[in-house]
């Protein structure tokens, strides 16, 4: 169980999340909007650990970073368990504000989520034996998808009026994520 803990945390932080939505919105569409709106803010960090967790091991290699490299599988998985509850807070957000969105809108997240997925029951030694060299594929090309959704869906909020803040929040980690990640690939190239 120990290595397991951030599967633990990212259901605690996820269900937290939501009850402080229920418990502070005023009316349905309020609670389950904070709800939707704080457990995406809670995966973003548990999601960018996940991200930069080899690259943070190979640029500072301690204890410390290599037990979250060691345990990125269940970072990972910690991610998927809070994000699912996510993507529940946000359906009951959408009906209890009445709001509809088109196909089309739907479509980006819908796969980023596909990819949530797929990787969450490829995370595991039989489906790397399985897949083979597909599983880096994969988990990799799946792993940039949610990191450029993400990257999308803070900036996108620099041209709603009073969300700089959580646009630059959002906008700033993701790339010091990609820094890291591009500053452990040229460390490796150069060795």
């Amino acid at each position: 169980m120990t290595r397991r803990w951030p599967l633990l945390l990212g259901l605690i932080a996820g269900l937290a999340a939501i009850y402080l939505g229920l418990a502070t919105g005023s009316d349905a569409a309020d609670q389950w909007g904070r709800a939707a709106r704080w457990t995406a803010r809670i995966g973003l960090p548990i999601f960018l650990l996940t991200y930069a967790a080899s690259s943070l091991g190979r640029l500072w290699p301690n204890d410390l970073t290599r037990a979250i490299w060691r345990n990125r599988r269940w970072w990972g998985l910690g991610f998927a368990a809070s994000h699912s509850i996510h993507l529940y807070a946000l359906i009951r957000a959408l009906q209890a504000s009445g709001e509809e969105r088109t196909l089309a809108s739907l479509i980006p997240g819908g796969l980023a989520y596909l990819a949530i997925f797929l990787m969450a029951l490829t995370s595991n030694d039989a489906a790397m034996r399985v897949l083979g060299k597909n599983w880096k594929r994969l988990h990799s090309a799946g792993i940039h998808y949610i990191w450029l959704i993400f990257m999308l869906a803070y900036a996108g909020r620099f041209a709603e009026p009073g969300k700089l803040p959580e646009a630059s929040y959002g906008v700033l980690l993701c790339l010091v994520a990609l820094a890291l990640r591009i500053a452990a690939w040229r460390k490796g190239k150069r060795t």
